[in-house]
């Protein structure tokens, strides 16, 4: 076992240090001007975290960590310099503004690089200050009552059955986080943010005939967490489930993605449509804008102001306002994904989207899992995937998985050892259903979706 600390701090000083670290950044942009920079940006972090491993009703680690950065970027018209520290002593404050600058000078012309346009900055209330979306939920948690969580949670998956003979372990993990970023545009936005999780992962069988699988719960309030012992015992129920695999035939079957594997699809469009993979021509949804990709039924749409959503803000990384706004509506890819630089490299504007999309949620059509599976009739239901076999170039699609058979709408027995393969651009034309069962669990909120044909290669 390996011990660090012991706890993350119960106090909440967070309005004081986010005061702090918003002066920390505007003592550097004055540094970075009085240098001779045209352009300037900053960003300050510090989090702080607690992290407990148990296996087999043993602490295996308890860590506890704290880190601070940063990052400061200076443009010299165009070209561009970045440096960082974790040091707030003075001296290394200007060092690390000065090895920006001398990086900056050396630098080619990139006529794409600068801060974001002034004009498109997010603008705080009337009381200065941006909205918080209920995202500060610090949690006042030892090391001995996580452990003791832990240890619960393993526990009541272990003792639930049996042939649970082995387990990969459980974890309890809390984190707090403080975010200023600030630009010479006077635009300077601070964010503050909690996050929490509890997980298990079970190994049942013997020999030849084991098999794993687990479950989890995160949540940005520890409320919103599944109890430990239920998630446990969940762990033992999807690991048992997939005993005693069975051959099932090759062929061209309908294919039902459970929510927390359908969100895979999702992150696969994303990445088509990201700025970086579409100016860099590694895409296969080039100028796809306009085009219809999906059915007339089906939608995305970005929601950055969700309250307690995983990336709610008002404000991008680049200091953008955020806004709400459709992916894709009644199957047509509205936009891209784009922070400034992959913008202007395309000729386009910046979509509010550097560093990331801020909560997508795509519309539901159908019942939940059990009703989907009873509509399929025939096919696959999928419930992990491996393997990273996607060619973003070309849209194909080939991957290991594992799940269960299905005939006349009902579970017949679990698979494994299976492959999966199309092109996503059919996949996509070819969903027939999203499910209500959405998974909270990421910044993807999907239910299950089922894909009219794909390509099986059984174990027959």
């Amino acid at each position: 076992m390996s011990v660090l600390h012991a706890a993350v701090p119960h106090d909440d000083d967070s309005p004081a240090r986010l005061e702090a670290l918003t002066g920390l950044s505007q003592r550097l942009l004055e540094r970075c001007r009085a240098a001779g920079a045209s352009q300037a940006e900053v960003s300050c972090s510090e989090d702080a975290g607690l992290n407990v491993n148990v296996r087999m009703g043993e602490v295996e680690t308890v860590e506890s960590t704290r880190d601070r950065g940063i990052a400061v970027t200076v443009y010299f018209g165009a070209r561009k310099g970045s440096a960082s520290t974790a040091d707030l002593r003075e001296e290394s404050l200007a060092a690390t503004v000065d090895q920006a600058c001398a990086i900056a000078r050396f630098t080619e012309d990139d006529a794409a690089s600068g801060l974001a346009d002034a004009e498109l900055m997010a603008r705080p209330g009337p009381d200065g200050r941006f909205p918080e979306f209920d995202s500060w939920h610090p949690w006042a948690l030892d090391a001995d009552t996580a452990v003791d969580l832990a240890l619960a949670c393993e526990a009541a998956g272990r003792d639930s059955d049996a042939r649970i003979r082995n387990s990969d372990g459980a974890s309890v993990s809390t984190s707090r986080s403080l975010g200023v970023y600030a630009n010479s545009h006077g635009f300077v936005g601070a964010e503050r943010g909690s996050h929490h999780s509890v997980g298990c992962a079970l190994i049942a069988g013997e020999g030849e005939r084991m098999q794993r699988d687990g479950w989890y719960s995160i949540a940005l309030a520890p409320g919103d967490l599944e109890p430990a012992q239920a998630i446990g015992r969940r762990a033992a129920q999807r690991t048992l489930a997939r005993m005693d695999p069975r051959p099932m035939p090759t062929g061209r079957y309908p294919v039902l993605f459970q929510a927390e594997i359908a969100r895979s699809l999702v992150g696969h469009l994303l990445g088509a449509v990201s700025g970086g993979a579409l100016y860099r021509r590694a895409s296969f949804l080039l100028d796809s804008v306009g085009t219809r990709l999906f059915p007339e039924w089906f939608s995305i749409r970005e929601r950055p102001f969700l309250m307690r959503g995983f990336q709610s803000s008002a404000f991008d990384a680049e200091g953008v306002a955020t806004r709400e706004s459709s992916i894709v509506e009644a199957g047509v890819l509205q936009r891209y994904v784009l922070g400034s630089y992959s913008a202007r490299k395309l000729g386009l504007q910046t979509t509010g989207n550097a560093g990331g999309v801020h909560n997508l949620e795509i519309a539901s059509t159908a019942g939940d899992l059990d009703a989907m599976v009873r509509g399929m009739g025939r096919g696959l239901l999928v419930t992990e995937l491996m393997g990273q076999g996607v060619n973003a170039v070309t849209g194909d699609y080939s991957r290991g998985a594992a799940g269960f058979w299905v005939e006349n709408g009902e579970l017949q027995h679990p698979v494994d050892g299976i492959t999966i393969a199309g092109n996503l651009k059919q996949m996509f034309a070819g969903i027939e259903a999203v499910g209500a069962d959405v998974d909270v669990r990421s910044h993807v909120r999907t239910g299950s979706i089922l894909v009219g044909a794909m390509t099986v290669a059984g174990t027959d």
